[in-house]
């Protein structure tokens, strides 16, 4: 019987904070809103360590907001706080671009190619779970193959504060990112071209940057007098 064990706490946790993070990123829990761990433990079908557990992760990573005895809440989408998420996670994904594009196979490539292909679907189909799903796995190979670990939980960490800008910019009509940016990266990653590669990876992540500016841009046009927000 040594092969049936309890199921760990941490299994719990992760399963917790697994489902509100990507029910924050995706908006189905609003900027704004305010959780309690009863709520979201029945929905769960947990208890309520385990969503506790979550809250506090959460709150690290800036997604949820708390002040003790009083509330826990999302916290709003702040153009500031997604540049800095942008920058970090950009500077993750130069490490390891560097690191991986002459590891790569073949069968690396092939595989970012087929992400790219279901990203670009998903973009012209409207499909924003599946879009930003192909776009993690397109540039997991070269967080997988650079074997930087650091890189990766940094990456896991701050990517959150971006899917929600750019789930935001999917659903107004726009693209998240480019099917063309990608591919210039595949055919850099192919050649074995380093530099090249991680030129491309730098423009990829200035672009969410630029997403971040046009959010500032537009909270402040809807806070000034005569705005969409003023009256």
């Amino acid at each position: 019987m040594e092969a049936i064990r309890p199921v760990g706490r941490t299994l719990l946790r992760d399963r917790a904070y697994e489902a509100i993070r990507d029910a924050i990123v995706a908006g189905e829990i609003e900027p704004g809103a305010v959780v309690r761990d009863t709520d979201l433990a029945e929905r769960l079908g947990l208890s309520r360590a385990p969503v506790r557990e979550a809250f506090s992760r959460l709150v690290d990573e800036g997604l949820l907001e708390s002040k003790p005895q009083s509330y826990t809440r999302v916290t709003p989408l702040v153009a500031a706080d997604v540049r800095d998420a942008a920058a970090v996670v950009g500077a993750m994904h130069e490490l390891v671009t560097r690191v991986a594009v002459p590891r790569l196979t073949g069968a690396d490539v092939d595989a970012m190619r087929a992400a790219n292909a279901r990203f670009a679907a998903a973009v012209a189909d409207g499909e924003v779970d599946l879009a930003l799903r192909a776009d993690d796995a397109l540039h997991d190979v070269l967080v997988r193959v650079s074997g930087n670990r650091a890189a990766a939980a940094t990456v896991a960490r701050y990517t959150p504060l971006i899917r929600r800008l750019e789930r935001r910019r999917f659903g107004e009509g726009g693209t998240c990112r480019s099917a063309g940016l990608h591919e210039r990266l595949i055919e850099a990653c192919a050649a074995g071209d380093v530099d090249a590669a991680v030129r491309v990876t730098a423009e990829i992540w200035r672009t969410l940057a630029d997403l971040a500016d046009d959010l500032a841009d537009n909270v402040a046009d809807s806070e000034a007098p005569g705005g969409p927000g003023s009256g």
